[in-house]
């Protein structure tokens, strides 16, 4: 089950370890490539609804979710939002999404329902008009049918892993998933990077995780750091992307840094015909 050519690329956020950073990167890295002029759409595929919530859309607005859109009641260009942030839109998420995987669980299709859901708004007319090039899915921590939903959908992965001192615990399972899903159900899905977050510059143990996660993954991992950042903290209270809270603090030009990377590594992927 191939993409259609001319949809937009769709690229998973994925941890199944909570705090890594995931959902600030979606906000930020999503409002990063429209600020360098994509059109991107955000999928919020976390119950809790931190991505819609940090993009300014308060859950009282959210009348269709990516629940509805799962569940086969609406199609997915009904639920997509504006959000304060020209050329990006959001698809916002509720709690509802936490009963999803009991519902569907019989159905023939519950690992292809978002990929149908985005296959079917690339063909819609709010497509055209929209003429959104990255789409960005932010999955729960955890890997449930949600998250295999992304997997199946996405030409790729990214991997935001924290400083830590148990970064790569766990993302050997992660990889292992991946490798399964690239074998059952999603033949395409490649891993996009590994971006590192939260990272702290005074503090030694960060530095060795790098050192760390560089040494055993190589090439994967993206060359920009993401720096522990008290302004990129605050934004989601204020229901704003960091890089309209404070464009100018050490987060905001770190996920610009990220979004042009990410760019270069698409064109490197997909080299253009002559």
């Amino acid at each position: 089950m191939s993409m259609l050519p001319d949809s937009p690329r769709v690229l998973c956020l994925a941890n199944q370890k909570g705090g890594v950073g995931k959902t600030t990167t979606a906000i930020n890295l999503g409002t990063a490539l429209a600020a360098i002029g994509e059109k991107v759409l955000v999928i919020d595929l976390d119950p809790q609804g931190n991505a819609s919530t940090g993009l300014g859309i308060e859950r009282k607005d959210r009348n269709l979710s990516t629940y509805d859109v799962l569940s086969g009641d609406c199609a997915l260009a009904e639920a997509v939002m504006e959000t304060a942030v020209p050329r990006l839109w959001v698809a916002p998420s509720t709690m509802d999404l936490l009963g999803l995987e009991l519902e569907i669980a019989s159905s023939s299709d519950r690992a292809y329902r978002l990929r149908n859901a985005i296959t079917g708004l690339s063909r819609s007319s709010l497509a055209e008009e929209l003429g959104i090039t990255y789409v960005l899915v932010d999955c729960p921590p955890s890997l449930n049918l949600l998250t295999i939903n992304a997997l199946s959908a996405a030409h790729s992965i990214l991997v935001p892993l924290q400083c830590e001192f148990f970064a790569l615990e766990g993302l050997s399972q992660l990889l292992s998933t991946v490798e399964q899903v690239r074998g059952a159900l999603n033949s395409e899905l490649t891993i996009h990077g590994i971006v590192l977050t939260m990272y702290d510059s005074r503090n030694n143990l960060s530095s060795q995780v790098v050192a760390d996660v560089r040494e055993t993954m190589g090439d994967a991992v993206y060359e920009t750091i993401i720096p522990r950042n008290v302004r990129v903290s605050e934004a989601p209270s204020y229901g704003k992307p960091a890089l309209l809270y404070d464009l100018k603090c050490a987060g905001s030009q770190a996920y610009l840094r990220l979004a042009s990377e990410i760019i270069q590594r698409e064109r490197d992927l997909r080299p253009v015909a002559a």
